[in-house]
């Protein structure tokens, strides 16, 4: 006969399934329309769904039992590791509220489930996989634009973090009025989200503090812009201010092509007033990399490297995008060139920040160009969050309990925590609807998803823009669909893996770039020899 704990860790292996129920009457919850009228309310539908969800976590914690649902799929015989919290005591559960929808908040979901000490993971607004999956409980008609909505709600359920993944509410000033109402929050204010919101305000303070970055001005002109590239020449970069979805840089290999980029921004307005305001920069020369940092306010923790491909097609080709896949640890970013960013940029712009009266509290995630010609690495930008797809290879890596990580930065407490990572590589290949970046298909069919993620150990499919159709298939509908991520002992066997699975998926509303990672595989190769 079962024993309670048992029997209760049984009914719990479905809690999963809860998640995915909620999301399974998804024509009212994710419909592939934007009708959000049509949406039920959360209290006329989802209140007593949400209650039974923290309930039930809430037992099972008291119960000492703390659920790791990754084991069930690297486990072929499906069983489930069962841990207790320390010395065999039951252990007190947060209650995670992220924020946001897509890639990124998906791998966050994912990842904040398996620390031990979350009891239970809520995203708003979340997405369909998101929820079908069981990495966290979605709340699609919270408002996260409404700060008075959000600090209700994270009062009503006893929200112990709340993590902001989009760069939009960290600008309007979500972080802000959750601090003022005493809910920790992990994610800059929007004073220092101005990091982001601004490319003039950081480039002025890597003009104050010295951190190595392009050469640049700013215009409001048009024709005052144009007279500098003339002078300047190309190829050079040009850059609306303020944010524009990841659309807002364009990299002009002739004078014309600028002058076309001026206009578009300052004269046609197709960033509206992002791009009321451009920065000519120069063109940097060499490979792309990305650094992420954790901040308190006053210490910063390296994460692992991670490196992106922006352009569209293979080869780098085509125009720039959110990003169409990642890898980690990126080789280009060596133990010595880690330690010199740290020193000549992320700690200089933690300490200006602080200087500026505006600390930053959050992911710092610095953009950067290891310069060709000197092998020294320059900032072209920072995000205020984790990136897109970056995040995704980094979260399947992390070893360590990133609920308590991310409370240790919002205590100021950084300067006790160490992480913890998986060895060997991860790599997450980007599946996109057809026609992105520019106007692309929604509402394809995407089939073989739960199955993709069995034709090799180590896969996780990611989900950024789907939805459900009243037949509960997935379907499309945004530009950058899902992100298919795999762990291996190296790179090559990451990426393997990733792309057996994206293979095994069926939809041909969507392509992908067949490349990812050509430019630390040959130098691994080398590296090995």
């Amino acid at each position: 006969m079962a024993s309670p704990v048992t029997s209760m860790l049984t009914a719990s292996l479905n809690l999963s399934n809860i998640s995915s129920s909620y999301c399974r009457f998804s024509a009212a919850l994710f419909p592939a329309s934007d009708n959000f009228s049509a949406r039920v309310s959360i209290s006329q539908k989802c209140e007593g769904h949400l209650r039974n969800v923290l309930r039930f976590s809430s037992a099972i914690r008291r119960s000492g039992v703390v659920l790791h649902s990754v084991a069930q799929k690297s486990n072929p015989s499906g069983s489930t590791d069962l841990q207790l919290g320390g010395n065999g005591a039951p252990t007190e559960g947060v209650v995670v509220l992220v924020i946001g929808g897509g890639g990124r908040e998906h791998a966050l979901c994912y990842a904040l489930k398996q620390s031990p000490s979350c009891d239970t993971v809520l995203c708003a607004p979340g997405n369909a996989g998101i929820s079908s999956s069981g990495d966290a409980t979605c709340i699609p008609d919270l408002d996260v634009s409404d700060s008075a909505a959000v600090i209700s709600f994270c009062r009503k359920w006893s929200i112990g973090l709340v993590v902001v993944g989009p760069e939009a509410p960290l600008v309007s000033g979500l972080s802000n009025a959750l601090g003022k109402a005493g809910i920790p929050t992990f994610g800059p204010s929007s004073e220092a989200a101005a990091l982001e919101g601004s490319k003039d305000f950081m480039k002025s303070l890597c003009d104050k503090y010295g951190i190595p970055t392009a050469k640049y001005k700013t215009f409001t002109d048009p024709l005052e812009a144009k007279q500098y590239i003339k002078e300047r020449g190309a190829p050079i970069v040009i850059k609306a201010d303020g944010l524009a979805a990841g659309k807002g840089v364009i990299v002009a290999m002739t004078l014309d092509d600028a002058y076309e980029a001026v206009d578009s921004m300052l004269i046609h307005g197709i960033f509206g007033s992002a791009g009321s305001r451009v920065i000519v920069e120069e063109f940097l020369e060499g490979e792309e990399a990305s650094f992420f940092a954790l901040v308190d306010g006053e210490n910063a923790i390296a994460l692992e490297s991670a490196q992106d491909h922006k352009r569209v097609g293979d080869g780098d080709t085509g125009p720039n995008t959110g990003g169409m896949g990642a890898y980690s640890p990126a080789p280009v970013l060596t133990k010595q060139l880690q330690s010199i960013v740290m020193e000549s940029i992320i700690l200089p712009t933690v300490n200006g920040m602080a200087a500026e009266g505006c600390k930053f509290v959050g992911v710092l995630y610095a953009g950067l160009m290891i310069e060709k010609k000197t092998g020294l690495p320059k900032l072209i930008e920072y995000n205020v969050r984790f990136g897109d797809p970056e995040c995704q290879v980094l979260m399947v890596r992390l070893k360590s309990d990133l609920v308590q990580v991310l409370l240790a930065a919002c205590r100021g407490e950084l300067s006790r925590v160490t992480l913890d990572w998986s060895p060997g590589s991860a790599m997450v290949v980007v599946m996109a609807s057809n026609g992105y970046p520019g106007d692309y298909e929604k509402g394809s069919i995407i089939k073989n998803l739960e199955e993709a993620e069995f034709v090799a150990p180590f896969v996780k499919v990611f989900h950024a823009g789907t939805a459900m159709d009243l037949d509960g298939n997935f379907i499309a509908t945004g530009g950058r669909v899902l992100g298919v991520t795999a762990k291996g002992v190296n790179l090559e066997e990451a990426r393997d893996r990733a792309y057996q699975a994206v293979e095994a998926i069926n939809w041909p509303g969507g392509f992908y770039r067949r490349d990812i990672g050509w430019r630390a595989l040959p130098m691994k190769q080398i590296a090995e020899k």
